[in-house]
């Protein structure tokens, strides 16, 4: 590789490190704008026109707030914690072929890579809550830990049969291969609803937001945590929320490609739904309970992923191909799952009737 090679790609990373504080403010308008068409109000209005200034705002009132650090805190993880959870996610978008062009590496495994890297920020939450030095921290972050843990093996398996049609594991060639036939959301649709439900758990968004119950854990694991430090944790959510909406579009909706129009606006026409549905569960939906949650994922996700993969490798195997038929035998197989497994996970515990007292006659005069 020439000098020239190695400058333009330090370039390239430089951009991508300045363009994701700027993506996470964009996101954060968005939703709220979203949110508050769903609750019937206005949302950010009066700071700067239609109020676009508004996160702006509290991007600087962040910065400037002062930077407080818990008396009974572990120092090296309280303060390392932030940068372990927002590095992750910076370093992933480094993969990511929004087009042919526009892709910093090449990796040839870089399906992997975009798993295997932000499973390192679990260890950043768990040291956010520990080094707190508080109880409700320490809670929501073990709370954190074990729903990432958990829901990444369902999230896993989802791209898996992704994997195996396309016969490959680099994100540009999965995207290629739709290209040339139909869309993996298409022939694939279970797969990519659990992609999106457990990309959704494992980045504690709603309604798998269990970790940072305000009613039971108090804010979670960052709950110890202002100024910049605690803006490094939202930062890192809102960069992982537009990571699952752009590896939905490539793995599931063939990226860049579409007629007509260039392929950077084919990736934003296909990413911004994705976005916007996530914007949306957050408004409509409440949060599930924490058996409704870890039920939810090892009873019915996991094992219909692994139905899941197991039909995507017998179509491959005998040569069918993305058909018809393999969008049947996987919307049969979600059905007798959910007929299965669902209702019993999401039901409401049976309670005993509250005791009524029995009344006690009144003393003879």
């Amino acid at each position: 590789m020439s000098l020239t090679d190695v400058l333009i790609t330090v370039l390239k990373v430089l951009v991508i490190v300045l363009a994701a504080p700027l993506l996470a403010l964009v996101l954060v308008y968005v939703e709220r704008k979203t949110l508050g068409r769903i609750q019937r109000r206005m949302g950010p209005w009066h700071v700067g026109p239609m109020g676009l200034l508004q996160t702006l705002a509290d991007a600087v009132k962040l910065l400037t707030k002062e930077v407080l650090t818990p008396e009974r805190a572990e120092p090296w993880a309280y303060w390392i914690a932030p940068i372990v959870v927002f590095v992750p996610g910076v370093f992933v978008l480094v993969v990511i072929p929004f087009t042919p062009e526009l892709v910093v590496s090449r990796l040839d495994l870089s399906l992997l890579y975009v798993f295997a890297l932000p499973a390192v920020s679990v260890v950043g939450f768990i040291m956010a809550g520990w080094g707190a030095g508080s109880k409700y921290a320490l809670l929501g972050g073990i709370r954190l830990v074990a729903q990432a843990v958990s829901y990444e093996i369902p999230l896993l398996f989802s791209v898996l049969g992704v994997a195996i049609l396309a016969g490959s594991l680099s994100l540009i060639d999965i995207v290629n291969a739709q290209g040339d036939t139909v869309w993996y959301g298409v022939v694939q649709p279970v797969a990519f609803v659990i992609f999106i439900m457990a990309g959704l758990a494992e980045h504690s968004r709603t309604p798998f937001d269990m970790a940072v119950g305000e009613s039971e854990v108090m804010g979670g694991p960052t709950i110890e945590y202002s100024g910049i430090r605690w803006a490094m944790f939202m930062l890192a959510e809102y960069v992982n929320i537009f990571i699952l909406a752009s590896l939905g579009t490539i793995i599931f909706l063939g990226g860049w490609h579409g007629p007509v129009l260039p392929g950077w606006v084919w990736y934003l026409l296909k990413t911004t739904p994705i976005l916007l549905f996530i914007f949306w569960l957050r408004g409509t939906l409440p949060r599930l309970r924490v058996d409704q949650l870890m039920g939810f994922c090892w009873k019915v996700l996991i094992p219909l992923s692994l139905l899941n993969v197991v039909v995507a490798a017998t179509f491959k195997v005998y040569g069918w191909g993305p058909t018809i038929p393999m969008v049947i035998a996987s919307v049969l197989a979600a059905y007798w799952f959910y007929r299965r497994e669902w209702r019993q996970v999401v039901a409401v515990p049976a309670r005993d009737p509250i005791p009524v007292p029995t009344p006690v006659p009144a003393a003879a005069e």
